[in-house]
């Protein structure tokens, strides 16, 4: 049979192709990820962007990711800021659906269960790093404020952690009446307080301070000591009790 010929159908009917250079089948980008799950087999320090290419490569198995993962790096700044991103802004980016947008958002929920397993049954002030690490990874890449409560008992252990509130950019309403009130709710003896600043710096403004202290205030004539209050972003945290504001 002539090159030029068609070959004979096969038994479903249809023609089959001639023959093809099989280098020419495989997709460019296949031996790109094989290189790069090899280099993160081995323990190689990898950029965000590569970082983010092996999620995306289960959940994008057909089409080279480096353009998405770089796209979303640009826009959002790091790897932390893309999975904590909101679903309708990552779908903005081309080549993101509904199914990748789910994968991501599964892995920042793992990050915060792992983080919440290193400070759950144990003494909080024996692991202070913990509390930092958990602390980030639920709030500082957050888009919006957020004030949150670790609730802790007699012995320094984690009782609850509540969000009590969310807000804009800028500003989250607290009330420290209804902070004391929830404390007594869960018979806590300790609080830490916690908010975000979506800006990225962690620096305490001077409501931040004042509100801090109406806490305080309120809660010490009920026993209930307040260790800290953290301030955690993209920059780093800052302590209020570090600083001695309180």
């Amino acid at each position: 049979m002539s090159r030029g010929r068609a070959r004979p159908p096969d038994q479903a009917g249809a023609f089959a192709e001639a023959p093809v250079d099989a280098a020419r089948e495989v997709p460019h980008y296949h031996g790109h990820r094989e290189r790069l799950r090899a280099r993160f087999a081995q323990g190689d320090t990898l950029p965000d962007y590569e970082f983010l290419e092996l999620v995306l490569f289960r959940s994008i198995p057909r089409r080279d990711v480096k353009p998405i993962a770089k796209a979303l790096i640009q826009r959002f700044g790091s790897f932390a800021e893309v999975i904590t991103a909101p679903a309708e802004l990552l779908m903005e980016t081309d080549g993101i659906g509904p199914s990748v947008v789910a994968d991501l958002k599964i892995l920042e929920a793992a990050g915060r269960r792992l983080a919440r397993g290193a400070v759950a049954e144990r003494p909080l002030l024996a692991s202070w790093s913990a509390v930092i690490d958990y602390c980030r990874a639920a709030m500082a890449f957050a888009p919006r404020e957020e004030f949150r409560i670790l609730f802790l008992d007699k012995r320094n252990r984690l009782i609850a952690d509540e969000v009590q509130g969310r807000g804009t950019v800028d500003h989250t309403p607290v009330y420290p009446r209804e902070v004391v009130r929830r404390a007594l709710e869960l018979s806590a003896t300790a609080l830490i307080l916690v908010h975000n600043h979506p800006s990225g710096d962690p620096t305490p403004s001077q409501a931040d301070i004042r509100m801090t202290r109406d806490i305080v205030g309120a809660a010490q004539p009920l026993g209930i000591v307040v260790h800290d209050h953290i301030i955690v972003g993209r920059e780093g945290h800052a302590s209020l009790k570090g600083l001695k504001l309180i």
